[in-house]
């Protein structure tokens, strides 16, 4: 009898607990090749104190730079020689290394991406040298108005706050690293029970969790308490700087909601509405229907007890004015009236197919199961995720935006040309 594609090719999770702690979840996709390999540690920006501001991401950088059992270029070639690739980024919450890769490889991804954040070795020389190295990253996003505009948007959301600092630290933090003050971090934050191995593709989840057990069968003690600063109350305020640009850049924003609240479906499908994409109500009208600019687009970033929701936009700076009252314009609309059933079916349809082509990459589906088991401790199938967009309405869209979008509870962030 002939399988079903169905039966031959459905995607099967799977999870396991080691005894040490670590979390193992596999995602199976049999008619693919390819493999992702994430390891995700249960730490990011604000778990840093403000004198250690940006050390999350330089240990990110500092394990690339040798391990007890690789030197660096080892470490450079050992995906690459084999045609995949090796990788790491931190966030404000999680850090995550990373590789790609043949199925054939997986044994190699899983431990070169482990051997990287349980044995580096920081030497030295290189701790100095990437100090530098970072530094020249931070002048990079300087020179990009559309990133330091966030970073400035942040401080004035979170301040005095772990949050509102940007991920990569600042220029005194950094230079201040240690060697052993890297060693000291890396002991209380990285610890086994904080860490989640999520791979996805053409793999059997008992293979993943038998290399698993080789590749963590270490100790490391150390506080493992996760808690963490609740952020602090958001007190509205403006900040208006001159920079060495062409053009001006504005960004609007206010709290929004979090990770874990029921809501966060609709607010979801509320940002595709008013920005997100070239048929959004702020593209339509801002940059449609009156030429103000080129970019402009809504954003959410929802974390695991708070959130930011605002508009970003870049245009001349004689029209910063205009454009403000227009993009509260679209926020009123939203309020006052609910959105056709057409236009919330149109913006439920976009959401699904983004996450669903998203799907079509082993790298976002290992990303998706590993923040899921991070943020949520749970996996959330694909069809309970459609399931939940699909059951907002009208109204759950029109009441959001009441929640949001209170022009007195916005921040304001502008960035002007010089003359």
């Amino acid at each position: 009898m002939t399988k079903t594609r169905s039966e031959v090719d459905l995607p099967a999770f799977q999870k396991t607990v080691l005894p040490n702690g670590v979390r193992v979840i596999t995602e199976s996709i049999p008619s693919v090749r390819s493999i992702s390999v994430g390891v995700w540690v249960n730490t990011g920006s604000r778990d840093e104190e403000e004198a250690e501001s940006g050390i999350s991401h330089f240990i990110e950088h500092m394990v690339f730079k040798g391990t007890r059992r690789r030197r660096m270029h080892h470490i450079a070639r050992r995906m690459e020689s084999v045609g995949g690739y090796l990788n790491a980024f931190t966030g404000k919450e999680y850090t995550c290394y990373y590789a790609r890769g043949l199925d054939e490889h997986l044994a190699r991804a899983i431990d070169t991406v482990s051997d990287l954040i349980l044995e580096p070795a920081f030497p030295e020389k290189e701790v100095e040298k990437e100090k530098d190295v970072v530094v020249e990253e931070m002048k990079m996003y300087e020179d990009n108005p559309e990133d330091l505009i966030f970073d400035r948007f942040e401080a004035l959301l979170y301040p005095d706050h772990a949050l509102g600092r940007p991920v990569l630290g600042t220029p005194d933090t950094v230079h201040s690293f240690t060697r052993p003050q890297l060693l000291s971090y890396l002991d209380q934050q990285y610890t086994l029970n904080r860490m989640v191995l999520s791979v996805a593709g053409n793999v059997s989840h008992e293979e993943v969790v038998g290399l698993a057990n080789k590749a963590f069968a270490v100790s490391r003690p150390g506080n493992s308490n996760t808690a963490r600063l609740k952020a602090n109350k958001h007190v509205p305020q403006s900040h208006i700087e001159v920079r060495p640009i062409q053009q001006a850049h504005l960004l609007l924003g206010t709290r929004a909601f979090d990770l874990h609240h029921p809501m966060r479906s609709a607010q979801t499908v509320l940002n595709t509405i008013l920005g997100g994409g070239m048929s959004s109500r702020l593209n339509q009208n801002i940059r449609e229907k009156y030429g103000y600019c080129y970019s402009i687009y809504s954003f959410i970033n929802m974390h695991s007890d708070t959130g930011d929701m605002g508009v970003y936009m870049g245009t001349d700076a004689s029209k910063i004015a205009r454009a403000e009252k227009l993009i509260f314009r679209e926020f009123e609309r939203l309020v006052d009236k609910p959105v056709s059933p057409r236009a919330l079916n149109e913006a439920k349809n976009q959401v699904k197919g983004s996450i669903m082509l998203g799907l079509e990459s082993m790298s976002n589906r290992m990303m998706r199961i590993g923040r899921q088991e991070l943020i949520f401790g749970r996996y959330f199938s694909l069809d309970r995720v459609l399931e939940e967009l699909d059951a907002v309405t009208e109204i759950d869209v029109q009441r959001v935006a009441a929640g949001l979008f209170n022009p007195d509870l916005f921040s304001k962030v502008i960035l002007y040309p010089q003359n």
